[in-house]
């Protein structure tokens, strides 16, 4: 990244107009209620959307007698990420906001890297919001953002909730993303910029063509001369958002009717109340188990979904299908939908907080040692050559691989939903490891409600 300062230009222009501090409350009006004395975090890159809406945070939560906290996710996706987050914070430090770098340093990332970041990035922001006891976690989505959000969702043959693109509030586990600023334009934020007297880097990706969101971007000039600019992209998200809301009820009783979660991170589906459910609700419905189950960030797209509901329509023809790195199998008059074992592939530290497979969180004592991987079938006939009672667990079959093991140097250690502890493991396992089934995405998202000055989770 480049130091680069706040251009003249863009406050000059018409539509730059900066954000005061009562228009800013406004936005912020419309995403609340909040405490009285609000504990907010703010992801901030350094870059010009970021620090404007950072900036425009703190300024906020200290008149109500709140704290804001930037944090500043170091990917260690270049060789001079750690300093450039240093400079960021100390760029925050000057303007008395409190910080925090947030550093990943796990295996490099493959494929798809700006997904695979930005999945990370949203990983480390929530789980510094569920340590530190901050239910808000604010991120600088703004108009054009939203706007290159529904061409790519339309380039995809996206449907209702694609096209929604992002919504203002998402509520997730432990945590509320709020997005005040997808009504306003790129200009104001770098005009407001100028106003402060802050200057930002620039994060040289924003330009590489390599990237689908890049072109789109490119794009956007020819689009708005045919009419379809960035606030008229904007207003079509908004009113398929409205169309998502208005069936989520209707979603919410066919998954209560027809779904079962279980704790070992499966579920079971009533095939044929899918079927007798509209098209729309059942696609839905559908596309949210597996998502849960997956334990992704992001649902399958659509054309893929459509095909899983004709199989299931059809009546199953064949053994199963997979989809988004889950099996989706016939048992008997159910639908089992598991993790598929070769896509639970992390294998992470088995030491005080762990969140693996972005599904299941396991916490483990002072003396833990060893590796969280999949059980796999060797470690399930290792396991039973030990505990051969094993074999009459109620665990499915197909769901047994992807469970979550521990394993030394000299085998597998325990397999906590099993009750699993071997004895003759160099590194005795604890009975005192805890793990919970808490996926990504909850089958339904969380509800939380202001109550007494402080939120709580609603039932």
């Amino acid at each position: 990244m480049n130091p680069e300062k706040p251009g003249a230009a863009d406050s000059a222009n018409s539509n730059g107009k900066p954000i005061g501090d009562d228009e800013f409350a406004a936005l912020m009006g419309r995403l609340g209620p909040f405490e009285e004395q609000p504990n907010l975090a703010v992801g901030c890159s350094g870059g010009a959307d970021s620090t404007a809406l950072t900036i425009m945070l703190h300024r906020w939560a200290r008149r109500r007698g709140g704290i804001l906290t930037a944090l500043i996710v170091d990917h260690g996706l270049r060789s001079d990420s750690a300093a450039e987050a240093k400079t960021v914070a100390k760029r925050l430090s000057n303007l008395h906001i409190p910080q925090s770098i947030l550093s990943y340093r796990g295996t490099p990332f493959l494929g798809d890297i700006q997904s695979a970041a930005r999945q990370t990035r949203y990983e480390l922001l929530t789980e510094w919001c569920a340590d530190n006891d901050c239910l808000h976690l604010f991120v600088a989505h703004h108009l054009e953002d939203q706007a290159e959000t529904v061409l790519l969702r339309l380039a995809r043959g996206s449907g209702i909730d694609g096209l929604a693109a992002m919504a203002p509030v998402t509520e997730g586990r432990n945590t509320r993303i709020l997005r005040p600023l997808l009504s306003v334009s790129r200009v104001r934020l770098r005009a407001t910029l100028s106003e402060h007297r802050m200057t930002h880097v620039e994060d040289p990706s924003n330009d590489n063509v390599v990237f689908a969101r890049v072109r789109m971007r490119a794009l956007q000039a020819g689009l708005s001369g045919e009419g379809m600019t960035p606030r008229r992209l904007a207003a079509t998200a908004a009113r398929h958002a409205r169309a998502r809301s208005a069936i989520e009820g209707d979603i919410a009783m066919l998954l209560a009717r027809s779904a079962i979660l279980y704790p070992q991170g499966y579920g079971s589906l009533v095939p044929e109340a899918l079927k007798n459910a509209p098209e729309e609700i059942g696609l839905r419905a559908l596309s949210r188990v597996v998502t849960c189950v997956s334990g992704g960030i992001y649902p399958p797209r659509l054309d893929r979904i459509e095909r899983l509901y004709d199989w299931i329509r059809n009546d199953m023809p064949s053994r199963g299908r997979t989809i988004a790195g889950c099996r989706v199998l016939k048992r008997g008059s159910t639908l089992l939908i598991c993790r598929e074992p070769s896509a639970a592939n992390d294998r992470i530290p088995a030491r005080g907080e762990a969140f693996w497979d972005g599904r299941f969180r396991l916490r483990f004592g002072k003396r833990a040692t060893g590796e969280i991987r999949r059980l796999g079938q060797e470690g399930w006939r290792e396991a039973v050559s030990i505990a051969p009672t094993l074999r009459q667990t109620p665990i499915p079959a197909a769901v047994r691989p992807s469970l979550p093991a521990i394993w030394s140097e000299n085998g597998l250690n325990a397999v906590p939903h099993l009750d699993f502890y071997n004895r003759e493991a160099t590194c005795r396992p604890s009975r005192k490891t805890s793990i919970c089934f808490t996926p990504r995405q909850p089958l339904l998202p969380a509800r939380f409600t202001l109550q007494k000055g402080r939120y709580t989770l609603s039932n």
